[in-house]
């Protein structure tokens, strides 16, 4: 069982920056591929990042390429989503997400999610 906490949205305008935030409770943190995906209103749910179980493979939705990082810290049971360069687009909702596997795309299986965290990017 993993329970996932986001945190770190807000308001910005356009070009600038936000740092998101995932806690993670449970002692197996390590052995989940994790995710980012983001919900604009009216619109489904999208995958933005993926990092693998140890942080050494990533994988980036084309539109959040060269401005989004996504990192994680295992020892502390978190993930970050570094946001850079932001576009009134990225507005939505963010969600944290936990796969039982190493790989973690848009075609991963997350077993588990955040509440998610506001993000507005003003024009």
């Amino acid at each position: 069982q993993v329970q996932l906490v986001e945190s770190g949205g807000g308001l910005v305008q356009a070009g600038g920056s936000l740092r998101l935030s995932c806690a993670a409770s449970g002692r197996t943190f390590s052995r989940y591929g994790m995710g980012w995906f983001r919900q604009a209103p009216g619109k489904e749910r999208e995958f933005v990042a993926g990092v693998s179980w140890t942080g050494g493979s990533t994988r980036y939705a084309e539109s959040v390429k060269g401005r989004f990082t996504i990192s994680r810290d295992n020892a502390k049971n978190t993930m970050t989503l570094q946001m850079n360069s932001l576009k009134p687009e990225d507005t939505g909702v963010y969600y944290c997400a936990a796969a039982r596997s190493n790989i973690a795309n848009a075609f991963s299986t997350y077993d588990y999610w955040g509440q998610g965290t506001q993000v507005t990017v003003s024009s």
